[in-house]
């Protein structure tokens, strides 16, 4: 098998694991999986530092990014769209899809957002119902300052979506504090559980937003609204998955006793990329370096599907390549959650550059 340092899966301690495969109960049934769930729950809020609800929801972290633009808007909404990256671009496909009217920001895929620029767009073009932004754009390896974002957003009276699917819990995300009304989270990346689920947290005025509609909202497993009360009234939506949320929780009490989380993933962020520029390669980015993630360009006369292949056929080590508009352009190493300590760093740093002198001959 593989040691995995993309991205996103990433790799998953073994007390996750055990966690999954502890006996069932009946989850639809049972007061105390009521109970459990609740908790999970309530520890999310804890670790994003938001009083907002938070509901796991039994599907990959697109799901969370549908369900927030499926139960906001409606047919003829405007939304504006925060594009600097492939994913921040891709939130327009789920505006579109439930009959949103999108307005792009866009900025340069190699940096992060300016804050004051963008503050000077919302003065001149502020009729929005809700904005969509990416904490970290996991193609490029963006981080974008979404906290301060969405307060110029919510002096407008601008609902706010982010993104931090591949950002929370390798880079701190303050959700009260950043006014954001909807953050969506995944099982996979940072917080190191198998794939499968994801959860976001939700205020107040979004959950008023949804319930004041016009139009029921188009979907029932999109629908954040079908969590509501689910604990007052003991019954949920669809069967959750109780094995994969069992692993959740286990992976989030790692996080919350992980007293140098961010310190860890910010030393093994920069080793990363001073690591790669000492090998001669050359960054993607100009600025807005994620700790989770660093892309690096192919060096002239190598693919990067001879680098991916040469890493896993020599060295047993898979790293990513990426995707839309950066196909074959660069390649990706992750070092979030469970990726990010100094081993299985410097193995896969010495791995690339091994193979990046021996496909240079």
């Amino acid at each position: 098998m593989y040691k995995i340092m993309t991205p996103g899966p990433t790799q998953v301690r073994e007390n996750v694991r055990a966690a999954c495969s502890m006996p069932c109960t009946n989850p639809d049934l049972d007061p105390e999986f009521y109970d459990f769930y609740k908790e999970t729950c309530d520890l999310i809020s804890e670790l994003l530092y938001t009083g907002n609800e938070a509901f796991i929801l039994d599907g990959e972290g697109i799901l969370g990014l549908e369900a927030a633009c499926a139960s906001l808007t409606e047919p003829g909404d405007s939304v504006l769209v925060l594009d600097n990256g492939v994913y921040g671009k891709g939130f327009a496909d789920f505006v579109t899809m439930y009959g949103g009217k999108v307005t792009y920001y866009t900025a340069p895929y190699t940096k992060e957002f300016d804050v004051e620029a963008f503050a000077a767009f919302l003065k001149e073009n502020h009729d929005f119902k809700y904005a969509t932004m990416v904490h970290c754009d996991t193609p490029s390896g963006v981080l974008n300052p979404v906290e301060a974002l969405s307060r110029e957003l919510h002096k407008y009276g601008i609902l706010t979506v982010v993104d931090s699917v591949s950002g929370m819990f390798g880079e701190p995300i303050y959700v009260d504090e950043g006014q954001i009304d909807i953050v969506c989270g995944g099982s996979q990346k940072a917080l190191s559980a198998p794939p499968g689920l994801t959860f976001v947290t939700v205020s107040e005025a979004a959950i008023k937003a949804m319930e004041n509609r016009n139009v029921p909202i188009a979907s029932f497993y999109a629908n954040i609204l079908v969590f509501k009360d689910y604990y007052k009234k003991q019954w949920f939506p669809y069967t959750m998955p109780i094995s994969d949320i069992y692993g959740l929780r286990a992976a989030l009490e790692n996080v919350k006793q992980d007293k140098t989380m961010w310190e860890r993933h910010a030393k093994l962020g920069a080793w990363t990329r001073q690591a790669v520029q000492e090998m001669g390669l050359e960054l993607y980015l100009e600025s807005g370096y994620s700790n989770t993630v660093t892309v690096i360009k192919i060096p002239e006369g190598i693919t990067a599907g001879d680098i991916l292949e040469t890493m896993k056929k020599d060295h047993n080590i898979m790293i990513a390549g990426s995707f839309d508009v950066m196909t074959g352009q660069v390649i990706r190493i992750g070092h979030m959650g469970e990726n990010a300590n100094e081993t299985d760093v410097r193995e896969t740093l010495d791995a690339l550059k091994q193979t990046i002198k021996k496909l240079s001959k």
